[in-house]
């Protein structure tokens, strides 16, 4: 039965409150934008129609305080909750008071949420629908286990020992020697019992080569499952994505189509409905792909499968929450172009320590072929109780060297952030690099050439510098030889 949305809350911050408001106003649908003391003055509380203060700055008592969440959408009229990426948007419990407090939630059911939220029953999920998972051994008691499955398996250090509940990095250790063994593993639990409430771990093989390649997911609530075609994720830093393009340059078209109908005939067996992510590690070595795990969310990245495939998932979400069918099919989605997307977070480029404080300025010339998802503003202070993402900066051209041509333009030319520290000199040296050029790349790239990364950072900007001596010059002549000379 369908139920219209009539207004929307965005349970959420920054970037992807941003854009989910953005949709929202496309359609003329109105929102309500929650928000904690520090962002009182945040670009998604400008942006939306109306905004409820929920608590103070910790997470546990704004954006991770589910009830003052919920009334808040209650008290302002919003009949449906989206969740944005990050915070509650993979929270199962979240996801079932919303629904049963009778608000829509834009999302997969809990149900699903739950299942896949736990790394080691997506894994048994994913192996009954006959799709192939990195080899590795299920909640071990003990180092001891750890190195009985090793031998049994004659398999060698290194390996990956990672939390089985939540993501983005957190309780994920990578072990290279035996005599790490035991404080990796407590290393892991202590990180997931933190970040999750659960100290449960799985063991993984480690793939030397692997690169990260996703599969975006769109399913509506009639049994239509279709996907829009993959990603390329692998250049991440702390297991956390830095750079993501569409399509991946690692595979051929064969691949490509093992690779997508392999993630549809998951998402169908797991019966999923809404945008979500399947993710693989693809062995460059071996040519072999295996699955790693199922985002229930909107992505980060989502944006250059937008910008290539021309549909809008945030959209997508609101009508299939809304009860719609989806209105085309598999063989209508034909990518017709290569996107780029890198993230513009605020931090030491070459130490990745977080940089908070004043953007006393910030500069962005638009650019044909450009897209940006923006969380931030000239003059806004960045609060040091969240994610550093200030913006994503995505580029699109016929063809990869088009679109990065067209981010090298706008890291190196168009763009000026002061007050603090950016990712951009190493998003620019990243690639500038030749062996990305290539494609030639793996999940350790930034691990393995960091140094030299970090020493292809440009220098201060001639150019500019030029300008100002012209400047002064030119006043010089203009009025005379200032008093305080």
């Amino acid at each position: 039965m369908n139920t219209t949305i009539r207004k929307v809350l965005v349970a959420n911050r920054g970037v992807p409150a941003v854009r989910v408001i953005q949709t929202c106003r496309d359609r003329k649908i109105p929102t309500t934008a929650v928000y904690s003391t520090p962002d009182r003055l945040a670009a998604h509380v400008f942006m939306a129609t109306d905004a409820v203060h929920i608590g103070e700055a910790p997470p546990l008592e704004s954006y991770l305080n589910m009830e003052k969440i919920i009334q808040a959408a209650r008290t302002n009229g919003a009949n449906a909750v989206h969740p944005g990426w990050g915070f509650l948007s993979e929270n199962a419990v979240f996801a079932g008071l919303v629904r049963d407090s009778g608000l829509l939630w834009i999302g997969p059911d809990p149900e699903v949420i739950q299942k896949m939220g736990d790394k080691i029953e997506s894994k048994k999920i994913a192996r009954e629908a006959g799709v192939p998972t990195v080899p590795g051994i299920d909640s071990p008691e003990d180092s001891g286990e750890i190195r009985r499955w090793m031998k049994d398996n004659d398999l060698a250090f290194p390996i990956m020992i990672k939390a089985s509940s939540g993501g983005g990095g957190k309780g994920m250790v990578k072990v290279g020697a035996d005599a790490e063994l035991e404080p990796s593993l407590a290393r892991a639990r202590s990180e997931a019992k933190k970040s999750f409430g659960n100290d449960g771990v799985l063991v993984e093989k480690y793939i030397e080569k692997g690169r990260h390649i996703e599969v975006q997911i769109i399913a509506d609530r009639h049994g239509n499952v279709i996907h829009l075609f993959e990603r390329e994720c692998t250049l991440q830093r702390r297991n956390q994505k830095i750079i993501e393009e569409a399509p991946s340059p690692s595979i051929d078209d064969e691949m490509r189509r093992s690779i997508c109908d392999t993630a549809v005939r998951l998402m169908r067996a797991i019966g999923y409905s809404s945008a979500g992510t399947v993710e693989f590690l693809f062995d460059s070595l071996s040519g072999k792909f295996y699955f790693l795990e199922v985002n229930t969310r909107l992505q980060v990245e989502h944006g250059i499968t937008e910008l290539v495939t021309g549909v809008d998932i945030v959209g997508l979400m609101l009508d299939i929450a809304q009860g719609s069918p989806l209105n085309f099919m598999q063989e209508d989605i034909r990518p017709n172009r290569w996107a780029l997307e890198v993230r513009l977070n605020a931090e030491n480029p070459a130490t990745f320590s977080p940089s908070f404080g004043t953007i006393s300025r910030m500069h962005l010339n638009l650019y044909p072929g450009l897209r940006v998802s923006q969380g931030v503003y000239e003059g806004f202070d960045i609060p040091p109780y969240y994610d550093s993402l200030m913006m994503l900066l995505m580029t699109a051209g016929p063809d990869r060297e088009t679109a990065i041509m067209k981010m090298d333009s706008i890291l190196c030319r168009n763009l000026r952030v002061e007050g603090v520290e950016t990712l951009a000199p190493l998003l620019l040296s990243i690639i500038r690099h030749p062996d990305f050029l290539r494609g030639d790349f793996s999940t350790r790239f930034i691990e393995e050439h960091l140094d030299e990364l970090v020493s292809m950072f440009p220098e201060e900007d001639s150019e500019e510098e030029a300008l100002k001596i012209a400047r002064y010059v030119t006043e010089i002549s203009a009025l005379g030889t200032p008093n305080w000379m």
